[in-house]
Parts: structure tokens; C-alpha cells; sequence
């Protein structure tokens, strides 16, 4: 079970499906998170990869390279910065790109670093660029240059830095420059986890958190959880509430899916906007294709809510298709919401028509 602690708030937040974290996620994933490799319930690859960097940095007696997370808000990325730091016996220094706006901010942070403090920057590709190019030294060579006065009589004293491992996360890992990417050691992406994996989550944090959780109840919530372990603990316990105020208590599979049908996610984890942007998409537009802007007048939403919180996981479940001439249902769209695609619909069995033929 692997979570991280985005900055950015807003309409994702507030979704039962939504993945970044709100206070009450973040209160209990302090309590959930694994404390070791070990613990660590998928993502083999990377956990495998960061087993021998620091086993090696350990074997040297010296601090571990720096390390570049990237991939979709809660995967693990804060977790695997924090087992980083217990893994290395090191203290731990949390802070975001989006908190770091002048190189004086940046300095300041870096120059109250112990040796062997692990850094974690969060949201690394929004840093502003003058605490970006302080960063540069300070990887490389351990070193910052603070500007002392302004003007002809400005002087740069140099401040020399104690070894420590910065530990960078991002969800937009295209959005940070050559130069900053390339003074990183290692490298992984995190990948959305397989159901099996959800599974082990959402058994884990029912033992912690209390809860009795029958296999396939297990099976029902993971299978809607989008691929990701924060929404599977979330998941948990709204189920969980439900099982208690409706039932004995125990998370069966009918007790799961009835409490799911209340928070109205689906089997396939679309909650009411993903299916509002489909059904507006199907029963308005034919299918498509559509402008963003006019399906999302349609939903009644803003354009960015549709095209940054519904689209990615629509486009990822291969319900919704983006063309140059707009938004496009697929089969597997119209098959999801039991409609029959009319003939010559862009998403269904006449595709030709979008040829003009």
C-alpha cells in the first residue's frame, strides 16, 4: 500500500475516485503507510532497483544517489521517500515544488540539512526556475552560491552543503528540464497496480485498520479502484461505514458492491462524471465526434474538469478516444452503459463513416 501527498487540490479531490489526497486521506495514510521495502506491496521492478541502490549506498558508508519518482498521484511516491529515509537511517525533510518560489527559499531549506538527510521535493517540475538552477549545484557538487547584496556591489558567497539525498516526485515527469533529470541517479516510473495487487492493499489496511473483509469483497473493491492504492483505501472505508450502519460488519462481496452502488461507483470504477461525460457523449452527440468545450457545457462542468479529472481515466480505460475533430466514444463505451451504437456512429461499427465513405 503506497500513497503520496500531492499539493494540488480541487475537483479531483473532492471525488470518492479522486486521487489526490483530502485531510482525512492523509490522517489515515500516516497510519497505513509501510515502513520498509519489505512492507511494500507492489511496484516490483522499482522496489527491487531501489533495494540495491541503497544497499550499495549502506555498504559504502555513504548517502544514496538522488532519486526521481514520476508517475500518477497516489502510487507511493511520498511513501517510498519516507522508507528511502528509514531504510538509509536517515531524518527526513518534507517540502513542494510549489512552496519553493524564490532561490532564497530553496537556500534556506539546503542550509539546515544534516548529513545524510533525505529531502523529499514533491511536485519537483513546479519549482521556480531560479531555485531550479540553485538546485543544480547543490546536487552536483554539494555547494550553493548565495547572492549577498544587490547591483554592481552583489557577491556571491559560496556555502558549502553536507552530503544528502534528494528524493523528487512528479506527476508531469515531461515538464522537468534535461539538466535538472539528468543530476538525478536513479530513476523510476510507478506503474498502476494489477487488481492482485489492490487486493493485498485493501487485506492490509483492513487488518490495520480493524475491519473483517471476506476475499471477495476484497476482490469487488480493488476491482474498482482505478489502479491505484489510495483510492482502494478510500474505498475501504466508506464500504466499511456501510457494513457497519447496514450489516454485521463484515465487507462481503454483496455488502461491497451495495455500498459501492450508493457512492455510485461502477464495476469498472466511473463515478457520476465519468458516466455524465459518456452518457452526454452517446445519447447527445451520437457517439462523437465532439468538441471539449461543448461536452463539457453539456455535463454542466468546467472544460478542465472534463478534459484534466474525467478524460485520463476514460481515455485509459478505453471507454473515450481523442481525435483532431474532437472527443470519440468506442464500442467498449457504448457496450459499458448497455446502448447499441447506431449505425455509422464514430465509436461504433461504422467507422468508415468518419472517412466520408
Amino acid at each position: 500500500m503506497n500513497w503520496d501527498d500531492p499539493t494540488d487540490t480541487g475537483a479531483d479531490a473532492e471525488r470518492l475516485v479522486g486521487a489526490v489526497a483530502d485531510r482525512e486521506d492523509q490522517a489515515v495514510e500516516a497510519a497505513l503507510r509501510p515502513k520498509d521495502l519489505g512492507e511494500f506491496i507492489g511496484q516490483e521492478k522499482v522496489r527491487e532497483q531501489l533495494d540495491l541502490v541503497l544497499r550499495a549506498a549502506r555498504a559504502r558508508g555513504a548517502t544514496a544517489d538522488h532519486v526521481l519518482l514520476s508517475g500518477a498521484p497516489g502510487l507511493g511516491k511520498t511513501t517510498l521517500s519516507m522508507i528511502i529515509a528509514a531504510e538509509m537511517g536517515a531524518p527526513i525533510r518534507i517540502t513542494s515544488g510549489p512552496a519553493i518560489q524564490h532561490a532564497g527559499d530553496l537556500a534556506a531549506i539546503l542550509s539546515s540539512l544534516q548529513e545524510g538527510e533525505v529531502l523529499f521535493l514533491d511536485e519537483i517540475h513546479r519549482m521556480s526556475r531560479p531555485a531550479e538552477e540553485m538546485l543544480y549545484m547543490a546536487m552536483e557538487d554539494f555547494r550553493v552560491d548565495v547572492i549577498v547584496g544587490k547591483g554592481p556591489g552583489a557577491t556571491a558567497i559560496p556555502l558549502e552543503l553536507p552530503p544528502f539525498t534528494l528524493v523528487g516526485a512528479t506527476t508531469r515527469a515531461g515538464l522537468l528540464p534535461p539538466p535538472l533529470r539528468d543530476r538525478f541517479g536513479f530513476t523510476a516510473h510507478m506503474e498502476f497496480y494489477e487488481p492482485r495487487e489492490l487486493e493485498r492493499v485493501v487485506h492490509r489496511s483492513a487488518n490495520l485498520l480493524d475491519v473483517e473483509i471476506e476475499p471477495a469483497g476484497a476482490a469487488e473493491i480493488a476491482g474498482r479502484s482505478r489502479g491505484t492504492p489510495r483510492i482502494a483505501n478510500r474505498l475501504l472505508r466508506r464500504v466499511r461505514d456501510y457494513a457497519q450502519v447496514k450489516a454485521d460488519g463484515l465487507i462481503t462481496r454483496e455488502i461491497a458492491h451495495a455500498a459501492l452502488a450508493v457512492y455510485e461507483v461502477d464495476e469498472r470504477g466511473l463515478d457520476r462524471l465519468d458516466r455524465a461525460v459518456l452518457e452526454a457523449l452517446l445519447k447527445l452527440f451520437g457517439g462523437g465526434p465532439v468538441g471539449l468545450s461543448t461536452l463539457a457545457v453539456a455535463v454542466g462542468e468546467e472544460r478542465e474538469t472534463v478534459e484534466e479529472v474525467a478524460e485520463p481515466f476514460l481515455v485509459r480505460e478505453g471507454l473515450l478516444a481523442r481525435t483532431p475533430r474532437g472527443r470519440v466514444a468506442t464500442p467498449a463505451a457504448w457496450a459499458h452503459l448497455g446502448l447499441t451504437a447506431p449505425r455509422g456512429a464514430a465509436g461504433g461499427t461504422g467507422q468508415q463513416d468518419l472517412f466520408g465513405t
